[in-house]
């Protein structure tokens, strides 16, 4: 090639590399501010499940476990590559279709969540569901975690058409006026919580008792200790068998492997505990998938003895449902 044929091809190459480099610059996608919606389908024989993420929060370490050292508590998390000054604590609730109808079980915080929290209902709606068309609100127990969903703020109900059902035990707990006045002050607020949101509907909130089929293929199953009247659910269709633990444990990484700590949230640390237990030998015994509410999302996996302990074992995620 002499100089004038290299002259002449010199701005058609660099044209070249800049329609190129445009083109590249134009399919770059921007920066992202946040993930993309969080739910996740999957199938317990022919009910459909689908996990609902309403952010997390963080707490503080110190204070999280009460009958550990703060070094101990610290060493396990920083196995899990999880934070030692404070951990983040998922939520995560579920929505079932069973017999042709939409169930939810619990509710996430509504708008009363911290800032990192609060994104059930973006996430909800992305996942095609409307809260007009919900039939049925199944609540495990009463921590705000759980309830506020079902009201906001300014008290407008967000299920208009749902039948709210909720343990007898719960019940009887939080909306005893005398247990509420000789409450320790620090609990008061989750009691006018309750109020809060059950008030306006209290005399159309079913109760129920554990061991009770609530809607078709799901079965309350007592599992106190968290709090008084705090429920567990089997999903049963055909031969498939699945277990939604609400709280038997809070992040797994701590109460999973270290079933003998007591979270500050339990209010019978030993009652839990052996709830606690119970119900992880059973999944152990039945190779039984779990959906913990405050596991990593899609929050839902299985457990393995391990030592004293047990281990958590995430489901493998997989675009088919």
């Amino acid at each position: 090639m002499d100089r004038r044929t290299l002259l002449a091809a010199a701005p058609l190459a660099a044209a070249g590399l800049t329609t190129s480099a445009l083109a590249q610059t134009a399919a770059s996608p921007a920066p992202a501010a946040a993930q993309a919606p969080g739910f996740y389908r999957y199938k317990v024989g022919d009910i459909e499940v689908t996990a609902i993420h309403d952010g997390f929060a963080m707490r503080p370490l110190e204070g999280l476990v009460r009958n550990a050292e703060l070094a101990d508590v610290k060493k396990v998390v920083a196995e899990s590559f999880l934070p030692d000054t404070a951990l983040p604590i998922t939520f995560t609730t579920l929505v079932v279709r069973t017999g042709g109808k939409t169930v939810l079980i619990d509710t996430g915080n509504g708008d009363s969540g911290a800032p990192t929290s609060g994104r059930w209902m973006a996430n909800f709606k992305a996942a095609g569901f409307d809260p007009a068309a919900v039939d049925t609100v199944i609540i495990s127990h009463f921590h705000g975690d759980h309830i506020n969903g079902l009201r906001l703020k300014d008290g407008t109900a967000v299920f208009p058409k749902a039948e709210i059902m909720v343990p007898e035990a719960e019940w009887a707990y939080w909306m005893d006026d005398s247990k509420m006045s000789s409450a320790p002050d620090g609990m008061k607020p989750a009691f006018q919580g309750v109020r809060r949101v059950f008030g306006p509907v209290a005399k159309d909130v079913k109760r129920y008792e554990a061991g009770k089929e609530l809607v078709p293929g799901v079965m309350s199953v007592a599992a106190p200790g968290h709090t008084p009247g705090h429920t567990a659910y089997t999903i049963t269709s055909g031969s498939a068998r699945f277990m939604a633990v609400s709280d038997i444990t809070n992040h797994p990484a701590l109460f999973v492997r270290r079933p003998e700590w007591a979270a500050v949230f339990d209010m019978d640390g030993e009652q839990a505990r052996q709830t606690r237990v119970k119900i992880l030998d059973m999944a152990v015994a039945d190779r039984l998938q779990l959906a913990f509410y405050h596991a990593p999302f899609p929050a839902t996996g299985h457990v393995l003895k391990d030592g004293s302990g047990y281990r958590f074992v995430p489901i493998q995620w997989t675009p088919a449902v």
